[in-house]
């Protein structure tokens, strides 16, 4: 039962792992951008939840609403102010800018908030439990994984069953195309960046009400991230819930095995699919 307990809550922390990945899957499928300050997004979502968390009493699913709206927003500016600019042939032009204003807002947040280790406070919320068939389990954690779900089940719908969705998935394989048509892919890019920071910063409140964090802990995410989707398949971003399913019952069990091994037994799993599916569970599909 000890076993099956750490499973599952690995499996519960894998989805979180998930939805850390989403946003940079979504961002990567549509625009082929590796966004490298994915990681300082979802820590700056955290220290806004927090913030709202503290100065207004905001309960936790409205402080998830209101901070996904303002990243929304941040993310449609950013792209259309940014990095429509520098978009095209040549990869490495988004990739240096993002990686600029991730240094620039890992300073910035460091100079703002110190570097204290803060979490969002969610009352009894943060230890109660159920249980299920024997086994123990946090309401939080249950909560996490539902609105995981429900993340991954609307972006599926947006994208598959919109007018909106099939906008993106044009502006995807060929933009210049779909100007043809009378549609502006910028402002199709714009739209997409606002969902993806948007889902990153569900990830990052999410992440705040569950564990601690400082202005330092985006690198971990964004690696976490990069992981998730290589694992799930480059591209694609519904496999990206199963790759990081696979990093949290890793993590976790490699935790049980040796309590000091931190990221080692998930990094060794991302580096036997490099090994032996480079491709990803995906395959390439989207």
């Amino acid at each position: 039962m000890d076993w099956v307990s750490t499973i599952v809550n690995g499996l519960l922390l894998g989805s979180l792992y998930g939805l850390y990945g989403l946003g940079l899957a979504f961002a990567f499928g549509i625009m082929r951008i590796v966004n490298v300050a994915h990681g300082e997004f979802i820590v700056l979502a955290a220290y806004t939840g927090y913030f709202f968390s503290t100065a207004f009493g905001l309960p936790p699913a409205v402080n998830i609403v209101v901070v996904a709206l303002l990243g929304a927003g941040v993310g449609y500016a950013l792209q259309a102010g940014l990095l429509n600019r520098v978009i095209g042939a040549d990869p490495l032009r988004p990739l240096i800018l993002t990686f600029g204003l991730s240094i620039i807002m890992r300073n910035a947040m460091a100079e703002l908030f110190g570097a204290d280790l803060r979490s969002i406070d969610t009352g009894a919320l943060k230890t109660a439990s159920i249980n299920l068939g024997g086994l123990s389990v946090g309401v939080l954690p249950l909560i996490i994984f539902a609105v995981t779900a429900a993340c991954f089940a609307g972006l599926f719908l947006l994208i598959g069953r919109t007018r909106f969705g099939r906008n993106i998935r044009a502006a995807a394989d060929s933009a210049e195309t779909i100007e043809l048509f009378g549609v502006d892919h910028r402002r199709i890019y714009a739209i997409a960046m606002a969902v993806a920071i948007a889902l990153s910063c569900v990830a990052g409140v999410l992440m705040g009400m569950r564990s601690g964090f400082t202005p330092f802990s985006g690198v971990d995410r964004l690696l976490i991230a990069l992981q998730v989707v290589i694992i799930g398949g480059v591209g694609s971003m519904f496999f990206a819930f199963f790759g990081g399913l696979l990093l949290g019952v890793t993590h976790l069990i490699g935790l049980k095995l040796d309590p000091g091994s931190g990221l080692l037994f998930p990094d060794l799993v991302f580096l036997a699919v490099l090994l032996f599916r480079p491709q990803g569970f995906a395959g390439g599909k989207s």
